[in-house]
């Protein structure tokens, strides 16, 4: 299969345990917190690769207009749940099925990083286009170069690719999408690895 399908499949097969595993508490959620606070209420958000809707999706439910896009129908389901008053969408980054200016703020955590490396480009593109101009953006990029597979990702049964570029080559990709990088930080991640955080604006 191709990684588009092994991620599609891999997630849906184990929605309930990637969900147990990623709390997303810590300075994940703070980052979160901290992009919603700095929205106005009521403001259009789309999680890009929702996945489960922790912690941007339940961050931002209460106070703004949220939608969740994931490739996954097994993690859309929980992040329906756990999100109840949004819209979700199934689809893919690369490929939004958003009109352009469609969103005040777009938030993407642990998700372009499972995108083929030669679309990487393509979906900042795309979450430029689907942002009004001057609208908010936090994503989750790689710190360091690297792609694989795992066969049994989680102890779950099921496969997983990845594969991203490193945090100086992200940043270009970032200004060539038309973003303007306002803060940037790297984090531990509760799974394993480090990645990189961007605030940026179009």
């Amino acid at each position: 299969m191709d990684q588009r399908s092994v991620v599609r499949e891999g997630y849906d097969d184990i929605a309930e345990t990637y969900d147990e595993q990623r709390r997303a508490e810590g300075p994940e959620r703070d980052l979160a917190e901290a992009f919603a606070a700095d929205l106005s209420d009521g403001n259009r958000v789309l999680d890009a690769g929702c996945g489960a809707g922790r912690p941007v999706l339940e961050t931002l439910a209460s106070e703004h207009d949220v939608v969740g896009l994931d490739i996954s129908t097994g993690q859309l389901r929980i992040a329906r749940e756990r999100a109840p008053g949004g819209c979700f969408a199934q689809g893919d980054l690369a490929n939004l099925p958003f009109q352009n200016g469609t969103f005040d703020g777009v938030a993407s955590f642990h998700a372009v990083i499972h995108v083929p490396k030669d679309e990487h480009a393509d979906a900042l593109s795309e979450f430029h286009r689907v942002l009004r101009p001057g609208g908010d953006l936090l994503v989750v990029m790689g710190d360091d170069a690297w792609e694989g597979r795992n066969e049994d990702w989680l102890d779950a049964g099921a496969a997983m690719e990845w594969g991203f570029f490193g945090r100086d080559r992200n940043r270009d990709l970032l200004a060539d999408a038309g973003f303007e990088v306002v803060d940037e930080r790297v984090l531990d991640d509760e799974l394993g690895g480090q990645f990189a955080f961007f605030r940026a604006r179009a």
